[in-house]
């Protein structure tokens, strides 16, 4: 007898290039153990209909800034550029504690699971106080969410020729120090892990190569992977230039980052010889459209780069250059993105999904259990709603349907075989608290600076 049985699949995506319709599938330890048509189900403890809806595996976002939801479409830098934005914000996120880190990680990531997201990276990189990734994983470990944080540092600060000022930087050792804590107290390594940890100095105006060269050390000292921003910008380009001597791309090879342990942010800005160079050494990119759309300072060739052979993820990125975590949506924008950039024939709902979950896999090292529903994956997956008038006609691809028709949410979230998400909303009984004490929060931070 199985764990739990989700019957009356409408349509069931179970990797790429592998579908089938009117299915069944069945749980046990927090596995899919197997997969069947309808009129052949299984005993099982439990059993769960979906409603003829279609089911994908769980979307995995590779790019994220959880605590900038505190923050979120904050009026003064909504419209300027990405340097712009930063440096109106950094004085806010100065004032970052356990709390105000717990609970919008909560919110962040309950927001994520009703956007068809089971797992997710998270990049902090402002430490104004200690144990903030650890507040971070409290929340993760109170919702039952599938999470992958990564120690974020900024070592560079403006006196030192840098972005962001002394209030949100550490010295290297602190940030060395407190990587291995944290990749010696919650890193998991097993298979069906439901914590791991990356390292991830922030970006090349922002942390020194000195740095950067230590961290791919500890990285391989303990078998862990790293994530940055790369080549995002047009100032980081002219930083760079005239601080290091050389390109985004070449400062991050010469640091010893270009290789299979690293996976970058947004990656809009290399030359087709540099892009070609990360592929060959086997570089991952986040690919975060909405971001790249709301900046509006371009996007990555993301067809191009897939051409190559890079492992391609999907990120909804922070606030305020996202100001929402909906995965769904990030799917669809990417879809849009790549069709508005190549044609029609650029990128198929089924492309786009792909990206979102074996490709993020990828990215995070970790598509032999992540990303597709096959018997001995991890059970994490969606049943997606979209309302009947929205539907309705959209007769011949539940696939395509998903990202043209619209707008879509989870119905049912499933992490781990545990159900997260039923009938839309969060199995959640502290959420109206958790809002409360978020909204309470970024009054505070946020009249603290207006004031």
């Amino acid at each position: 007898m199985y764990d739990t049985l989700f019957r009356d699949i409408g349509h069931l995506m179970l990797e790429p290039g592998s579908e089938t319709s009117n299915a069944w599938l069945a749980v046990s330890d927090g596995r899919v153990a197997a997969v069947g048509t309808a009129g052949t189900e299984p005993e099982a403890a439990e059993t769960r209909s979906l409603g003829g809806r279609l089911v994908t595996p769980g979307l995995i976002n590779t790019h994220h800034h959880i605590y900038q939801n505190l923050t979120r479409s904050y009026g003064p830098v909504v419209n300027g550029s990405l340097f712009d934005w930063l440096t109106g914000l950094y004085p806010i996120w100065s004032m970052l504690d356990e709390e105000a880190v717990y609970v919008s990680t909560y919110i962040g990531l309950t927001e994520l699971l009703l956007g068809g997201c089971t797992t997710s990276t998270d990049h902090l990189y402002v430490h104004p106080r200690p144990n903030l990734i650890d507040a971070q994983i409290r929340a993760a470990d109170d919702i039952g969410f599938r999470f992958y944080p990564t120690r974020g540092s900024m070592s560079l600060s403006v006196k030192d020729g840098g972005l962001p000022p002394d209030s949100v930087t550490q010295t290297a050792d602190v940030i060395l120090e407190d990587s291995e804590r944290l990749v010696k107290r919650y890193h998991d390594p097993k298979p069906g892990a439901m914590i791991r940890i990356g390292l991830a100095p922030c970006s090349p105006f922002s942390v020194d190569d000195t740095l950067m060269r230590a961290t791919a050390e500890l990285a391989e000292k303990h078998d862990v992977r790293m994530h940055t921003h790369l080549a995002e910008d047009t100032d980081e380009h002219t930083f760079c230039l005239e601080k290091y001597g050389r390109t985004p791309v070449e400062h991050f090879e010469d640091v010893g980052w270009a290789g299979p342990r690293s996976w970058v942010a947004h990656f809009i800005f290399p030359s087709d010889v540099e892009a070609r160079r990360l592929a060959t050494a086997g570089v991952g990119v986040a690919h975060c459209p909405s971001s790249n759309m709301l900046i509006g300072g371009g996007t990555a060739r993301v067809q191009t780069l897939r051409e190559h052979g890079v492992a391609v993820g999907l990120g909804c990125d922070g606030s305020a250059s996202t100001d929402h975590a909906s995965m769904w949506l990030e799917a669809r924008t990417a879809l849009l993105l790549a069709r508005f950039q190549g044609g029609p024939t650029a990128m198929t709902a089924r492309n786009a999904l792909d990206i979102a979950t074996v490709g993020s896999a990828r990215c995070l090292g970790w598509d032999d259990e992540l990303g597709q529903l096959t018997v001995g994956s991890v059970a994490d997956l969606v049943a997606w709603h979209l309302d009947p008038v929205s539907l309705a006609g959209a007769l011949s691809d539940p696939v395509e349907a998903l990202l043209r028709c619209g707008p879509g949410r989870a119905w049912t979230t499933v992490v781990n075989g545990k159900v997260v998400v039923d009938e839309g909303q969060p199995i959640s009984a502290v959420l109206p608290d958790m809002l409360r004490e978020h909204r309470r929060i970024a009054t505070r931070m946020q009249k603290a600076v207006l004031t």
